[in-house]
């Protein structure tokens, strides 16, 4: 990937995944750790708002990620970059499907998206000083039937685990699917094509800055 953002940024996330999809496109990043337990700070609360929208939901935490990874940088006195963060959701009758709080709610879950289609939404934000710009990218991915049973093998896996929808498309749940339009980036966590056209245009007025 060629970018005019040639410095190295802070990925403010601990996804392996995203971590490999940056690395896949050439860009250079450090990981930007937050504390053991990040739904203890308010700013990276996952809860959905009364009323809120599933666009409007996963914007608002990739920008709070964002955010917080730049105050992160401020009050460590760390090098100053830009922050890349991201927030996926899965979507099915506009309901948010986050991440699963145990198996018995992911195996809820992969029951809801059996034999019909749904939605993934991935949000990207870039903060850097007082600029912050952010996308977002929708996919639709359906489902073929699936039975108790698979469900039940697929839960016990604990792939599942820790994943928006309760399920990771990269991995067995390839299985599932029977039709995706949109980004397999994206759906993955990191739209790349957003994340690339982000990286640049940040870099551009960046340089015209200097």
């Amino acid at each position: 990937m060629i970018t005019q953002l040639d410095r190295s940024i802070y990925l403010a996330s601990r996804s392996p995944r995203r971590r490999e999809l940056l690395a896949q496109i050439g860009v250079r990043f450090q990981v930007l750790m937050f504390r053991d337990q990040p739904k203890t700070d308010a700013e990276l609360d996952e809860m959905p708002l009364e009323g809120e929208a599933p666009r409007a939901y996963v914007e608002r935490l990739a920008r709070a990620k964002a955010q917080a990874g730049w105050q992160r940088i401020e009050q460590r006195k760390l090098p100053r970059a830009a922050v890349l963060a991201a927030d996926t959701t899965v979507v099915v009758d506009q309901r948010i499907l986050g991440k699963p709080a145990d198996r018995r709610e992911a195996a809820e879950m992969l029951a809801a998206l059996s034999g019909r289609q749904h939605q993934v939404l991935t949000a990207i934000a870039l903060r850097y000083e007082s600029q912050l710009e952010c996308a977002v990218s929708v996919s639709e991915v359906e489902f073929g039937v699936l039975s108790q049973d698979e469900i039940r093998q697929y839960v016990a896996s604990g792939e599942g685990d820790d994943k928006a929808g309760a399920y990771a498309i990269q991995g067995r749940a390839a299985q599932f699917v029977t039709t995706l339009r949109g980004s397999f980036s994206s759906v993955m966590g990191l739209p790349l094509y957003e994340t690339a056209q982000l990286l640049q245009r940040m870099g551009a007025q960046q340089d015209r800055r200097k």
